[in-house]
């Protein structure tokens, strides 16, 4: 996420992109109607004849479920990721993304995007209960895009540029983020409506000059919004120390909190200079989104 992080989920605009860490699954079809699932996580038994349970494996199982009566058999599935579990990175909705393809290929339906999009949000909402799909529309589309979840917006920006991702050493889990958040919101709901207003605003313009290549200006959106993910309270000591520290660097065209916050990643435009100052994550944008092979 480079911007509009929580106002996406109340319906304004965000600019979302897909990066070079990718989630993988290979699928080898069964003769019966068990599913074995490996992956880093662990292991997992199921059978399409009774119901899917393991919360280590919610997001593929719910695929799997809310698409059985399109499976005559069971198969095997192997899942790897080209990062740890414990960066974000929008991994649950890459690997929907990719389930719901190897169901629609087993199946053999046309692999049409949108339909992938659909299904899979569809997917991550029964999962969680809510959900933008901006990392989905990321997942599957690839690319920088202007996303708006209602009405539907998936506009791709057909240029990419360089970037530096922090983790700043943990996570908070996105669910309880959003539930403070909303709890504030309810507190102050006329401020963060001005805010979350100047959230879409900084997205539509930001739009704008990705697909003009102006990344200065896109810089200068982030850092600004950086100061608007501190006001709604998800910014801390440590994430604003990293943000201001990229910000300071003569490769950095702008940083913020990417994701949503209180934790996870912090994001750099541009590529730094001083790359003793933290850990740097090996991502950077992609223009490729969902393949099968």
């Amino acid at each position: 996420m480079l911007l509009g992080e929580h106002a996406v989920l109340d319906g304004h605009r965000c600019i979302v992109c897909a990066v070079n860490q990718r989630m993988s699954i290979v699928v080898r079809p069964r003769d019966d109607t068990r599913i074995n699932i490996d992956s880093d996580l662990g292991q997992c038994q199921a059978d399409l004849r009774n119901p899917l349970v393991d919360d280590t494996f919610r997001f593929v199982l719910t695929a799997i479920d809310q698409h059985k009566e399109l499976l005559a058999h069971g198969f095997d599935l192997g899942i790897t990721a080209d990062f740890p579990a414990t960066v974000g990175l929008g991994s649950s909705a890459a690997i929907t993304a990719a389930m719901t393809i190897a169901i629609f290929h087993l199946a053999g339906l046309a692999l049409e995007l949108d339909k992938i999009f659909d299904h899979s949000l569809s997917t991550v909402r029964a999962v969680q209960g809510t959900g933008s799909g901006a990392d989905l529309a990321a997942s599957v589309y690839g690319g920088a895009l202007l996303y708006r979840h209602h009405p539907k917006q998936i506009t791709p920006l057909g240029n990419i540029h360089p970037i530096t991702v922090v983790y700043s050493g943990y996570k908070t889990v996105t669910t309880e983020v959003i539930g403070f958040v909303e709890k504030q919101r309810a507190k102050f709901p006329e401020p963060f409506s001005h805010i979350y207003s100047a959230m879409d605003s900084s997205a539509e313009r930001a739009a704008r000059a990705i697909q003009d290549n102006d990344w200065r200006l896109v810089g200068e959106l982030l850092t600004m919004n950086q100061g608007l993910m501190s006001a709604i309270g998800v910014s801390n000591k440590r994430l604003a120390e990293i943000a201001w520290r990229l910000s300071q660097d003569r490769g950095i065209l702008g940083a913020k909190i990417s994701g949503s916050g209180l934790g996870d990643c912090v994001v750099g435009l541009g590529t730094m200079q001083n790359k003793a100052a933290f850990e740097l994550l090996p991502i950077e944008m992609s223009g490729k989104g969902a393949i099968i092979d």
